[in-house]
Formats: structure tokens, sequence, C-alpha cells
């Protein structure tokens, strides 16, 4: 399944930062951010819990972009 959520971060080198954090994220099979429409694609593994992933997501993205939002 997929979903879009909007997000907040102020550079493209940030947003691909957050897209290389969230691919690694256990859960998500495929995640794309999209800078310019501040968006933020995730394909979740069959039978994963999106709202634990992506608490897990916003966790990851925060460490390598600490004032980057993901509006879940």
């Amino acid at each position: 399944m997929k979903k879009t959520y909007k997000i907040d971060v102020d550079c493209a080198n940030c947003a691909n930062k957050m897209e290389e954090a969230a691919s690694k994220t256990e859960g998500v099979k495929k995640a794309v951010v999209n800078f310019m429409a501040l968006k933020m694609e995730v394909e979740f593994e069959d039978g994963a819990d999106m709202a634990e992933v992506m608490k897990n997501v916003l966790k990851n993205c925060k460490k390598v972009e600490d004032d980057c939002e993901i509006f879940i």
C-alpha cells in the first residue's frame, strides 16, 4: 500500500537525507521525497502497521535532519 504525506524540509539535500533514512526503515518497501512539492510517498511492506512504521520513519528522519517534519 502507498500513502503520501506532507513534509516540511528546508533544502533538497535534506530531502535526500530524509528519503534515504525513510527507505531504510523497517516496514518501508520504498520511499520517495519530492522536495519541490514537499511530499513524501511511502510504499509499505505487506502487513506493516502504517502508523507504527511512520513513527519510526519520523524518528529516523529526525536523526539525519533534526528540523524536518512529516505530517502524519
